[in-house]
């Protein structure tokens, strides 16, 4: 009984210290729903193309209660086929970003998020007498690391000092009849977002990717194939349900 009363006064202490340093405080479920039921807000979370930045997700409070809002929309618009779900849910989940400060948090955040959209998802394959796919779910990973990110949403850097990054997943072929998604990704930081700048389409945060290594010889061949070897990327549109694969192509020129 003294060894679960020490951890419970530990961790009311870890709990004040964490209020203390980093303003840590948890919103009430009933709290969330409230706030949510606002006017425009109940409306933004029902469109499954509405985006969504939380500036301190916490453990996802906001986040989950939103993406639980959207998956039930995607069941009553877009349930009657399982192929259809999969690529609708996968768009709500790619709208819903997150930035938090503590590693703890942001960790469990992703895990929250991603077992709201399994249990939908197996909820909805078990209706069709289907089995959830691989990579549907590893498509589902993908996204919600690419949008949860750790950081601080005040000075937009992460915990190494880089800016914060995202990815837009934007669907090129978004048609009312079509059972399939393709979308395209682009990487903005957090300054980008903020500051409105539009990038262009399939843009990584940076041009450069490092080619094959060098055979040792060429270098005698070409001082200059260092450079030469570095080679301009963009991510190429694909199947939502194959993001996962995170494929990309050489840029002309």
């Amino acid at each position: 009984m003294s060894g679960s009363s020490e951890s419970a006064d530990e961790k009311i202490i870890k709990s004040k210290k964490r209020i203390q340093n980093h303003g840590e405080v948890f919103t009430p479920k009933r709290i969330v729903n409230k706030m949510l039921d606002l006017p425009n807000i109940r409306e933004a979370c029902q469109n499954l193309t509405s985006t969504f930045l939380e500036p301190a997700a916490g453990e996802g409070a906001f986040l989950v209660e939103v993406l639980d809002r959207k998956m039930k929309m995607v069941v009553k618009n877009h349930g009657g086929d399982l192929t259809r779900y999969e690529n609708y849910s996968l768009l709500a989940l790619s709208t819903l970003y997150g930035v938090e400060l503590l590693e703890d948090n942001s960790q469990k955040c992703v895990m929250n998020m991603y077992q709201v959209y399994y249990e939908a998802y197996q909820q909805q394959a078990i209706k069709h007498g289907a089995k959830v796919k691989k990579k549907v779910l590893d498509s589902a990973k993908l996204i919600i690391s690419n949008n949860i990110a750790q950081g601080n949403f005040l000075t937009r850097l992460s915990p190494d000092g880089n800016p914060i990054v995202f990815s837009e997943w934007h669907p090129v072929n978004l048609r009312k009849d079509g059972k399939t998604i393709k979308v395209q990704r682009t990487e903005y930081t957090l300054n980008d977002i903020l500051d409105g700048i539009k990038k262009e389409d399939g843009e990584p945060l940076t041009h450069s990717v490092k080619a094959e290594q060098l055979d040792l010889f060429d270098y005698f061949d070409d001082e200059e194939g260092i450079e030469k070897e570095k080679k301009r990327m963009k991510y190429v549109p694909v199947k939502i349900t194959d993001v996962y694969k995170e494929e990309m192509e050489e840029v002309d020129g």
